[in-house]
């Protein structure tokens, strides 16, 4: 392992070197008003370094000899006045390295390598007698750190009244944000300088001017509320952490001991490098659930889509889509097709009510509904039925009647389960970023793995890497995904080429890709407006090649075809979907640049899969094939947008070809304005 070197300093009068934990060398600078900790991650490109200056502790961050965190402060400041951010002395400072390979259950990548440096420096608060420390991971690709509160006399139960955490940046950077917001996620991302992110959701994807990626966020969110960073006014170029409140202000209701939180900086020479990333699965807990047989990935389909184009309804009548006829012919699909499951939403009585306090109760079905028919029928056919347990924000109530429901799923042989949350939270005053829901969430993932049940949540709160632990917490939205073309001014072909380096950064997400009809004109006359003004503005800003390159790209456990049944029966390119596992076992990004491209290459057993898009400007990316095994010949089942394909005005003309390959060939993707391209590669 690198050895740290101990830093000149021509002030220090004293300097010494401190040997700490399995040979890892830490320098410390003692000077009459402060003590220097230095860590390095285990390539020795990442390097951390903290002081305590006139009792304030300060850390910062370089990577490759250069500035990523200028000196930033540490701190919190509590209920009742007392202040955690001054008056500190450190006491000591502890060190370890580690080097693991972990298997994940499932994932991008089944094999992953947890291999850091850590150092926890020890603090103490001189005048209330209050010990604090802070842990800091180094990793080649980033660092993590958190505040931990040891069991002490002088701290029992507190109110974190706020986290002074701050990142104070060296420069302007570009970078890629969505506005902050205490109870969405669903946003469009921005482009600006730094300088004009005034207040923003994590994960926030920077690039510096001389091409290194940065991406802010945090991991293992437990029991703490959620973070956002907000631009300081009196200290240029630095983000403090603000944290979502509770209803009364408090941000964080707690007792030592415990830990926050880690927050995260990851680091890569390019944005692929970024996305490749571990660090954020790395810095939870491993898994909780000992047997995990029923937790397996699948690709899904729903009677979902219907309701948000306005051809169906979620409450019942006439055009209820949730009927009994109408699901097993869904099953009829799926089952023929290789789809393995299928959500039903509008299933419950209680829609004509959404909104209210105790509309759902998750167990009464709707009177055109045989719940127990449309389950065993599921069953004959090999389909999971996917339960939806939509909340309305009714957080309060769902946590009173969770129980029953869950159990009705297990009787009836269902493992998967959708959550809504849509809608102002129960009780008022809470948001769905805040502890009080932090909480909730959690108590429903744990809750559901004791039914063994896999969780896939809407409006959710932000994914942090939970899925090490419980994974049963498949995926989650968390996105402005593409029910928002169906009723709104839609998502820009950019979009899906910059949640790859932004929101995914922090876990799988279910934006639900894979919709056929982009124009939406198949059953327009059967569309009725129910959340915009005018229909004709609505439609998916993509080609239909896109969409199935989407389905590689945009990662997650539980992948949904969102089309409606009808435009996929006898359509020749619903064969890529139908044909690929989506249990990956390993990753690659090819290429890609944040709101421009990406190619994606992911395998599954001895098949490979490809997808790559592009923003509005029509690319031809070359690729090399070297990603496949040697000594063997491939079949590319290649579906690629058509010659005359846009976006705009032609978007769903597709061609399917095929071609034999090998490792270390090269093909060059042509991908039209908006477009993208899919390619299964089967060995012969």
């Amino acid at each position: 392992m690198k050895q740290q070197q101990l830093k000149n300093n021509r002030f220090c009068r004293k300097c010494y070197k401190v040997v700490l934990g399995l040979g890892l060398f830490i320098g410390i600078l003692s000077c009459e008003t402060k003590s220097q900790p230095e860590i390095v991650s285990p390539d020795g490109k990442v390097t951390v370094d903290v002081k305590v200056d006139k009792g304030v502790p300060l850390y910062s961050v370089f990577y490759k000899g250069e500035p990523v965190i200028l000196s930033s402060q540490l701190g919190f400041k509590l209920k009742d006045g007392m202040d955690l951010t001054n008056h500190f002395v450190l006491e000591n400072i502890t060190a370890t390295e580690k080097d693991e390979t972990w298997q994940a259950l499932w994932g991008p990548d089944k094999q992953i390598r947890n291999h850091y440096n850590e150092m926890v420096v020890h603090l103490k608060h001189e005048n209330l007698n209050i010990f604090m420390d802070v842990q800091f991971r180094l990793y080649d690709d980033g660092i993590g750190f958190r505040y931990a509160f040891p069991k002490q006399k002088n701290l029992g139960d507190f109110e974190i009244m706020d986290e002074v955490t701050e990142f104070a940046l060296p420069a302007d950077h570009t970078c890629w944000w969505t506005m902050a917001d205490f109870d969405s996620y669903e946003k469009l991302y921005n482009k600006t300088p730094v300088s004009e992110a005034k207040w923003v959701n994590t994960p926030i994807t920077m690039k510096t001017q001389k091409g290194v990626h940065l991406s802010f966020h945090e991991a293992a969110l437990t029991d703490y509320a959620g973070m956002t960073l907000k631009l300081s006014d009196s200290k240029p170029l630095t983000y403090k952490s603000e944290l979502v409140p509770w209803a009364d202000g408090v941000k964080v209701k707690t007792s030592a001991p415990m830990h926050t939180p880690w927050r995260t900086i990851q680091i890569s020479d390019d944005a692929a490098g970024l996305i490749e990333s571990d660090l954020i699965v790395n810095l939870n807990e491993p898994n909780k659930i000992e047997d995990t047989s029923w937790i397996t990935p699948m690709k899904y389909m729903g009677i979902w889509w219907g309701m948000h184009i306005g051809t169906e309804t979620w409450t019942e009548g006439s055009r209820h889509g949730a009927t009994t006829e109408n699901t097993m012919r869904y099953i009829d699909f799926a089952a023929q097709n290789n789809v393995e499951g299928l959500v039903v939403e509008g299933w419950n009585a209680g829609w004509d009510k959404w909104g209210a306090k105790d509309a759902f109760d998750h167990q009464t079905a709707a009177k055109d509904y045989d719940l127990e028919k449309v389950a065993a029928y599921a069953k004959e056919k090999g389909v999971d039925l996917i339960m939806h347990h939509e909340t309305g924000g009714d957080a309060e109530g769902y946590e009173k009647l969770m129980e029953p429901a869950f159990e009705l799923c297990r009787k009836l042989g269902i493992r998967a389960l959708k959550t809504g949350y849509a809608g102002g939270i129960y009780p008022r005053g809470e948001h769905h970023h805040g502890q009080y829901m932090v909480r909730h969430y959690r108590k429903v993932v744990e809750t559901a793995a004791r039914y063994g049940i896999m969780v896939n949540a809407h409006e959710p709160i932000k994914p942090t890497g939970i899925r090490r632990t419980w994974p049963n917490m498949m995926t989650r939205e968390g996105v402005r995904g593409m029910e928002w073309n169906g009723w709104s001014d839609g998502n820009p072909p950019s979009h899906t080429v910059t949640l790859p380096f932004t929101r995914m950064l922090a876990g799988p997400v279910d934006y639900t890709p894979g919709t056929f009809d982009v124009l939406l004109e198949n059953f327009k006359d059967q569309r009725v407006a129910w959340n915009c003004d005018d229909l004709s503005k609505t439609r998916v800003h993509t080609t239909l090649a896109k969409q199935l390159g989407l389905f590689v790209i945009l990662y997650s456990p539980l992948q949904m075809g969102s089309d409606i049944v009808d435009n996929y029966i006898d359509h020749p390119a619903f064969k890529f979907i139908s044909d690929i596992n989506i249990n990956w076992d390993e990753s690659h990004v090819l290429n890609g640049e944040v709101g421009e491209y990406i190619t994606m290459a992911r395998r599954s057993g001895d098949e490979w899969i490809l997808g790559s898009a592009t923003n509005e400007t029509p690319r031809e990316l070359k690729v090399t094939l070297d990603f496949l095994d040697n000594n063997a010949s491939y079949t590319a089942q290649i579906y690629a947008d058509a010659d005359d394909t846009n976006w705009e005005t032609n978007p769903a003309d597709y061609s399917i070809s095929a071609k034999t390959v090998k490792k270390g060939e090269t093909l060059i993707l042509k991908l039209a304005a908006g477009g993208g391209q899919a390619i299964r590669f089967v060995k012969k």
